[in-house]
């Protein structure tokens, strides 16, 4: 299992349009085939700072996601409300508790 984590910092005017753009996408983006899980966060002391986390059955899963006419369409949308450039992270898991 691959780990997708996606930090997304945007302009101060543009957090609701990402936030409605997230509702608009979310279950297309977690329906995709190989997603396993996805959720979104906010970071608490910069609410422009937004951080996606997703877990896919592997690399070839979110190459095909990445590659898709749907990614690039919201990603497309989602770049126009940035301030900073988007960092992203593929890791698996080591250790995990409950």
């Amino acid at each position: 299992m691959l780990i997708r984590i996606v930090k997304l910092t945007f302009k101060e005017e543009n957090i609701s349009s990402f936030e409605a753009l997230f509702e608009e996408t979310k279950e297309t983006i977690r329906n995709f085939e190989g997603c396993q899980f996805l959720e979104l966060y906010q970071d608490t002391k910069h609410p422009n700072v937004f951080f996606t986390y997703s877990k896919w059955e592997g690399e070839m899963n979110l190459e095909a996601y990445r590659n898709s006419e749907f990614f690039k369409s919201v990603w497309g949308r989602t770049k126009k409300l940035f301030l900073d450039k988007p960092e992203a992270w593929s890791v698996t898991n080591k250790v995990s508790l409950a």
